[in-house]
C-alpha cells in the first residue's frame, strides 16, 4: 500500500521558518520524482517545488529565494525548507509523487502565517 504522510506544519510569525516532510512507503522511492503543492482557502491547488528523480530543483516564482526542496533516498523522504514565511504562505501543502502515469497524494500539513 503506497502511503505519502507529511508532517511539519504549525503556525509561525511572518519571518519565520518551517520544515516540511514527506514520508514515503510503498513505492520504490529513487524512481519518483516529487512535487510541493499547495492549497489557499478559497484558491486552487498550486505548485511550489518539484525535485526529479535524480535530484534537479525547481521553485515556483512566487517562493524562489526562500523555500528549497530536497530529498533523502536512503530515508525515502522529501523536504521542503521555508524561509522568511509570509501570510501568503498560508495553505495546506500538499506532497505528490509521480513516475511514468502513476501518480500519489499525502493528505497535507497546514502552515499558517500570522502575527
Amino acid at each position: 500500500q503506497v502511503q505519502l504522510v507529511e508532517s511539519g506544519g504549525g503556525s509561525v510569525q511572518p519571518g519565520g521558518s518551517l520544515r516540511l516532510s514527506c514520508a514515503a512507503s510503498g513505492i520504490y522511492f529513487s524512481f519518483y520524482s516529487f512535487d510541493w503543492y499547495r492549497q489557499a482557502p478559497g484558491k486552487e491547488r498550486e505548485l511550489v517545488a518539484s525535485i526529479s528523480n535524480t535530484g534537479i530543483a525547481n521553485n515556483a516564482d512566487s517562493v524562489k529565494g526562500r523555500f528549497t526542496i530536497s530529498r533523502d533516498n536512503v530515508k525515502e523522504r522529501v523536504y521542503l525548507q521555508m524561509n522568511n514565511l509570509d501570510p501568503d504562505d498560508t495553505a495546506v501543502y500538499f506532497c505528490r509523487a509521480s513516475w511514468r502515469g502513476f501518480e500519489y497524494w499525502g493528505q497535507g500539513t497546514q502552515a499558517t502565517v500570522s502575527s
